[in-house]
């Protein structure tokens, strides 16, 4: 699982229960201990504040990167050039669930060890009444 450097661990009822059905049900380690550790609660109670796949995030990279807007996303939808990442990738595992002003840390497929700051959510579909996405 991604080290959680700060914050904690939210996910929607709904959100938890499409990601278990994600991929025929093989999914990578890190996104199923997200799943057994989180906290569910149903989309309308979810705090503006924290991570839901569909949200576009500003994150800052604790390497010296400038802020970047990425937004999380299921597979069928990736374009990680676009800033569309994946649920299933290692950083988008790190990001789902967590609120603003967490630091992650994860593995890049490289072997690397990185680390980003979630600094806004710029969209949440919860907080704008999509309950449904």
């Amino acid at each position: 699982m991604p080290a959680i450097l700060s914050g904690e661990l939210l996910l929607t009822e709904l959100d938890h229960a499409r990601l278990l059905k994600l991929n025929g049900g093989v999914l990578p380690a890190p996104l199923l201990a997200l799943l057994e550790d989180a906290s569910l609660v149903p989309s309308p109670a979810i705090p503006q504040h924290v991570v839901t796949m569909y949200s576009q995030v500003s994150v800052s990279h604790n390497d010296g990167e400038a802020l970047q807007k990425l937004t999380l996303c299921y597979p069928g939808d990736a374009e990680p050039v676009e800033g569309f990442i994946s649920v299933l990738s290692p950083v988008g595992a790190a990001l789902l669930g967590r609120e603003v002003g967490t630091t992650v840390a994860w593995t890049s497929p490289a072997g690397t060890e990185r680390r980003m700051t979630i600094e806004a959510i710029l969209f949440q579909p919860e907080a704008s009444g999509d309950y449904s996405t």
